[in-house]
């Protein structure tokens, strides 16, 4: 489990997260939706561990940040570092030895070019790839089906599941609310800095239909 406590964290008079309380069991798969700017990838940042925050956030796995795999949305490569030892380097980080990595290739990557040369779509499947070959418990993906091609975004989606199964923790962002809703079982609405909602599956619909009305309101009809 992972309880997170009166969760703060400001950047001067900006509350980029603002007192955020919730629970995620384990084998969970949580999502995090809002508009941007809304809190998201801080919050992620603070639960693995690269932020300093006020509040707490506690976990039966200690510490937490070393069985983490965390995917930002801003992905950073070395220069000179194939994609292969970018996933030989993620895997020595969790002391995991690394066996069948061509096998385990499901994206189909070409692991002997230099990472920094891929395109936004490959680096994220690489880095997809090396946080799974980690072994984590729990996995933070931040707008993970952002910038992949549609074969892909199945395949994670299949990837999440299956994770699920192995009762592995997931808490990720989207903004495409379909991708929510095919994988999460809890649904949670960030505005602003503070968790104004949560849902359970059963609930999904209606989130949808009052996220489209005060996220769009009379935007479209102004507009023509």
């Amino acid at each position: 489990m992972i309880k997170i406590i009166g969760l703060k964290k400001h950047y001067g008079s900006i509350k980029a997260v603002d007192d955020i309380s919730f629970n995620i069991r384990k084998g969970q798969v949580v999502g995090i939706a809002g508009e941007n700017g809304a809190g998201k990838t801080t919050l992620f940042r603070c639960i693995a561990g690269l932020e300093n925050y006020e509040g707490q956030i506690l976990s039966d796995i200690n510490p937490l940040k070393y069985h983490l795999g965390y995917l930002p949305s801003d992905l950073y490569f070395f220069s000179k570092m194939t994609a292969m030892e970018y996933i030989r380097l993620l895997c020595n980080a969790r002391g995991k030895k690394l066996k069948k990595a061509e096998e385990k290739n499901i994206f189909d990557l070409p692991l002997n070019r230099y990472a920094s040369t891929f395109s936004t779509g490959m680096q994220k499947k690489l880095a997809i790839t090396a946080i799974l070959l980690q072994e984590n418990s729990v996995f933070i993906l931040d707008e993970p089906f952002n910038g992949i091609d549609i074969q892909s975004n199945m395949v994670l989606t299949e990837i999440i599941l299956k994770l699920k199964s192995l009762n592995k923790t997931i808490i990720l962002s989207s903004h495409i609310f379909s991708t929510l809703s095919e994988t999460c079982d809890e649904i949670m609405l960030l505005k602003q800095g503070r968790l104004i909602k949560s849902v359970e599956k059963e609930s999904f619909a209606a989130l949808e239909s009052e996220m489209k009305d005060f996220l769009i309101g009379d935007k479209i009809n102004r507009l023509f």
